[in-house]
């Protein structure tokens, strides 16, 4: 089932120079794609790709200049329904200090719900399940400035968890974390969709890319290419024209086939590429 769906959207920044001329950037250049109702979709890119300006345009935080970004069946430019898009599609962005509203870590969690008016025995109810789906149940009390990196982003995962969306848009959420913090995100993201919360994440690491069902690749505003990871990473040459690598463990075992060890195509992580190799 379609949940997102962009039909040549195009967006474009505008800002006034010093003599007061208005100039125009285009960000995104008439995109297409959709994605579809609990999937896990990566998007990848150089810096200035454009993945960011894509991500807002998902739930309205940014408004198509042309064309159309539709979110369950709304068209995000209607005004009126900006509220039903972003109830059902939350954001979660790359520093969490900028999320983070309270000093109490379960005050912060609840912020969101008690904002539009849930009943607070509910609220309770939605606290204590976001809480515990981040496994930081333990540190509700705890104030979010004496948490690590990693622990502070699951607080921001739980917040958007508690709204009860239907989606959420990572953005960039492993960019400022050590490798232990980014795999502790990215299991919490990989068991939210596995509860069926469509996740997009906009990554530039390819190793989390890999764990996603499908890959887009943007660059100067375009999606070039698209496709599962299998598909996306047998073509290590296209992606590198667009500044891009494949994951370690799939040039690994590519630089192995060559030197004469049989291993299967479709190696895409590290676990499956030692499961293989000690076979």
């Amino acid at each position: 089932m379609e949940f997102i769906k962009a039909d040549k959207l195009t967006f474009e920044y505008k800002k006034t120079n010093d003599a007061g001329q208005e100039i125009s950037t285009e960000a995104i250049k008439g995109v297409s794609f959709s994605i579809e109702k609990g999937s896990f979709v990566a998007i990848i890119g150089q810096n200035g790709s454009g993945k960011s300006t894509l991500a807002k345009n998902m739930n309205a935080l940014l408004i198509p200049t042309t064309g159309k970004m539709y979110v369950d069946g709304i068209d995000t430019s209607d005004l009126t329904r900006l509220w039903d898009v972003r109830q059902r599609v939350a954001m979660v962005f790359q520093n969490p200090d900028n999320q983070i509203v309270s000093a109490i870590v379960e005050d912060d969690v609840a912020f969101g719900p008690e904002n539009i008016g849930v009943d607070p025995a509910e609220i309770r109810q939605r606290v204590d399940a976001a809480l515990s789906g981040v496994e930081m149940s333990d540190y509700r009390k705890k104030a979010p400035h004496l948490l690590s990196g990693g622990q502070k982003q699951k607080i921001a995962i739980a917040g958007a968890v508690a709204m009860e969306p239907e989606c959420i848009v990572f953005d960039e959420p492993t960019a400022m974390l050590d490798p232990a913090g980014r795999q502790e995100v990215l299991n919490v993201i990989r068991k939210l969709n596995a509860r069926g919360i469509t996740a997009i994440l906009i990554t530039h690491f390819m190793e989390e890319a890999a764990q996603a069902d499908q890959i887009l690749v943007m660059d100067n505003g375009e999606i070039k290419m698209e496709g599962s990871p299998k598909e996306i990473f047998r073509r290590a040459d296209e992606l590198k024209a667009f500044c891009l690598d494949v994951p370690a463990p799939v040039a690994l075992a590519s630089a192995l086939r060559e030197k004469g060890i049989e291993l299967p195509e479709d190696i895409l992580t590290t676990e499956v590429l030692v499961e293989e190799l000690i076979k």
